[in-house]
């Protein structure tokens, strides 16, 4: 499995480098089943997040035709107050400090990233995974309408809105969409890949090496639907 981890302006670190770090780390303890690299929509580059400007780089251009896993982090920035409507001019230009969350994630629908998106979810090779915000991305580039999916606590009344199936758990499988919710949750996303598309062995011994048990039940379409109690 290749994993392909997508970076853009303002994105939140820990969304990237967490599942990054556990599917390495899966790589290595596989044999080299696993194979992961940073990229953009726009190809090799420097990539500012929206956590005090630390920059990341990108290696590659984000493939959508190359069989295996895209995930899609959130962004780093202000949560803002109730009704706060941002300035006229933001989002304009390079990246600022202190910008809003939905500001950071609504710039992506201007690059290629969108289209790029679309193309790797129209491919039955592909599986797309996104953390805390980074469903929000696809929800917002109108890719996630009668999907299932979560997002951060604080996104699930926007998730809600573009027309997705709500799950409020820490890990979603909606088959080939697996998505996290809030941002340490991008640690259990990769632990679940790894388990889905390698083995238990394999994530069992990255949870080993991490010291870090994943949390929560992973919600899928399976079984009976639960009755109010």
């Amino acid at each position: 499995m290749h994993a392909q981890i997508v970076l853009f302006d303002g994105f939140d670190p820990l969304d990237a480098v967490a599942p990054y770090e556990v599917l390495y780390a899966g790589g290595t303890a596989s044999g080299g089943a696993v194979s992961v690299e940073l990229v953009s929509a726009e190809g090799p580059r420097e990539v500012v997040s929206g956590t005090g400007g630390l920059v990341l780089r990108a290696t590659a251009a984000l493939d959508p035709a190359r069989g295996g896993l895209i995930v899609v982090p959130g962004a780093s920035g202000r949560v803002g107050e109730p009704g706060e409507v941002p300035d006229h001019d933001a989002g304009a230009g390079e990246w600022q400090s202190d910008e809003l969350i939905p500001v950071l994630l609504g710039r992506t629908l201007a690059t290629e990233l969108p289209a790029l998106l679309r193309a790797a979810m129209a491919d039955p090779e592909v599986t797309v995974g996104a953390v805390c915000g980074g469903s929000l991305v696809l929800a917002m580039a109108g890719l996630l309408e009668g999907r299932r999916a979560t997002t951060h606590h604080l996104g699930l009344d926007m998730l809600d809105a573009t027309g997705v199936h709500v799950v409020n758990a820490r890990v979603v499988d909606d088959g080939d969409l697996v998505t996290g919710a809030g941002v340490t949750s991008g640690l259990d996303l990769g632990l679940y890949l790894l388990e889905r598309e390698v083995g238990p062995r394999i994530a069992h011994a990255v949870e080993e090496l991490f010291a870090y048990e994943r949390r929560g039940t992973v919600w899928r379409n399976h079984g009976p639907a639960p009755v109010a109690v």
